[in-house]
């Protein structure tokens, strides 16, 4: 799978699961929801939404029933999370976890999703002291 302008490239940590997605995406969403956090281990996921015959997988990913629609979708070998359906919500369309991208500034995020349950300290990360690489170890 080559990236292009028009074409994302994407896998999981082990390299198993390979993708390729469209850069036009329907949104791209930093989600602060519980369930995404728990299933990523993350403060926050993002999510690029595309029509599920536009995303060509290399790999056979696991699928996890988070929900009654819910379907997330994770290498079963390194436990890396890819991909999310459902199809209640949006039938025919798959959210890639843009963090697995290989450049994932090729799909910039437009917006904040689920602000509600979103942990405190993530609104003040501005404010963090900041660093290029691990403290000491630049």
């Amino acid at each position: 799978m080559s990236e292009s302008p028009t074409r994302a490239t994407g896998q999981c940590h082990c390299g198993a699961i390979r993708y390729s997605m469209p850069t036009t995406v329907e949104h791209h969403a930093l989600c602060h929801c519980s369930d995404c956090r728990r299933h990523a281990g993350a403060p926050m996921v993002g999510w690029a939404l595309v029509g599920q015959a536009d995303l060509e997988i290399s790999g056979s990913p696991k699928i996890y029933a988070s929900s009654e629609h819910g379907r997330r979708h994770f290498c079963g070998t390194c436990g890396t999370g890819l991909f999310y359906t459902n199809e209640a919500i949006f039938p025919g369309q798959i959210d890639v976890q843009s963090g697995t991208l290989d450049d994932p500034d090729l799909i910039p995020a437009g917006a904040q999703i689920q602000l509600a349950e979103r942990i405190g300290w993530m609104a003040k990360l501005d404010e963090m002291p900041a660093f290029n690489r691990y403290p000491g170890m630049d």
